[in-house]
């Protein structure tokens, strides 16, 4: 059987926190319960994390869990969301699910166009999603983009969708300004609703653990869409051991930001447009059928996600792994622009 370098979804590289692994095989025995339905300690936990209520959080299995949520809350046939074009195409999926239409407002800079975006909302519209950083373009929207959005489109709300957070907030740090005051919206009470996950820079994408932050009010309404125990007991577990494992964090954003950059030079001086990412994840455009070159790669053992469905049919999306697989796609992808 094949082992493949696994670039292609944006998971850790690491893996989970060692704590988590052993917060999450310390309640094995304990699986013949079901688990906490409301998700108790997590939420204390998240809500001192982050200096809200307890009744400002509401976890689900997983970000596509909670969008679906968001969508049956808010969407009925007849209404609509807006988004940006190459935006998360769970974006799609959730509110054609509803029965509701999905407006994708061409993008700008490979980013978010926020008066466009603007400019599309109508009186049917109910929700705007903006993916921040945006999944698969990596870009970024600054918080004087997202002030001027929010005071252009006060009605709807505005699903801030930060997935990727402790990635660029590293990234900020290190560029000097600022990346989010998204936290701020929820505390002024403002028609927001801001979404994270431990699937990312935790390591925790297969025990499928996301949650939002917004004001009590929409808290309630959203939680009478979510499903009853979808929350394993385990994902509970290794989320909160997660949470604390302040060096497993630091050193996975740490290697991302470095091997961010450094993939960013070497893929451009093999010859393919990169855009610069605030993400764990690098956008190509590779001026060619990006499904046939991600089968190249796949043959060569390296997995790489391409963007068709996206409509980006010319452009792959890569996670920035380790040194060393970073070190294997680099030498491949030299190998096959000469080949």
């Amino acid at each position: 059987m094949t082992t493949f370098i696994k670039l292609d979804s944006n998971e850790n590289p690491f893996g989970p926190s060692p704590s988590a692994i052993k917060a999450m095989q310390g309640v094995l025995s304990e699986c013949s319960d079901y688990p906490d339905d409301d998700v108790s300690a997590l939420r204390l936990k998240l809500a001192e994390h982050h200096g809200v209520q307890l009744e400002q959080i509401l976890v689900a299995g997983g970000l596509t869990e909670f969008l679906g949520m968001l969508a049956r809350t808010f969407l009925v046939p007849g209404l609509n969301a807006v988004t940006s074009q190459r935006s998360f195409i769970i974006y799609r999926m959730a509110t054609e699910a509803a029965g509701a239409h999905l407006i994708e407002v061409p993008t700008r800079h490979n980013g978010f166009d926020v008066d466009g975006i603007a400019a599309a909302a109508n009186r049917s519209t109910r929700i705007i999603f903006l993916a921040n950083p945006n999944n698969p373009t990596g870009t970024l929207v600054t918080v004087k983009e997202v002030d001027h959005l929010l005071s252009l489109i006060p009605e709807p709300l505005l699903v801030l969708d930060e997935a990727y957070y402790e990635f660029a907030e590293h990234f900020a740090n290190k560029r000097g300004v600022r990346y989010s005051r998204s936290l701020d919206y929820v505390r002024e009470g403002r028609n927001v609703v801001v979404l994270r996950t431990f699937s990312k820079v935790h390591g925790l994408a297969g025990m499928r653990v996301g949650y939002g932050i917004a004001s009590a009010e929409l808290i309630a309404r959203i939680s009478r869409q979510r499903s009853v125990y979808c929350v394993s007991a385990p994902a509970q577990a290794g989320a909160l051991a997660a949470l604390e494992d302040s060096a497993h964090i630091r050193k996975t954003v740490e290697n991302n930001t470095a091997q961010s950059e450094r993939l960013f030079q070497a893929i451009s001086e093999v010859g393919y447009a990169v855009t610069p990412t605030w993400g764990n994840f690098l956008y190509c455009d590779m001026g060619r059928d990006a499904g046939i070159f991600a089968e190249r790669l796949r043959l060569k053992g390296i997995l790489i996600r391409p963007l068709d469905r996206w409509g980006a049919p010319e452009a792959v999306r890569i996670t920035v792994g380790t040194p060393e697989q970073n070190d294997a796609l680099v030498r491949t992808l030299r190998k096959l622009k000469s080949s």
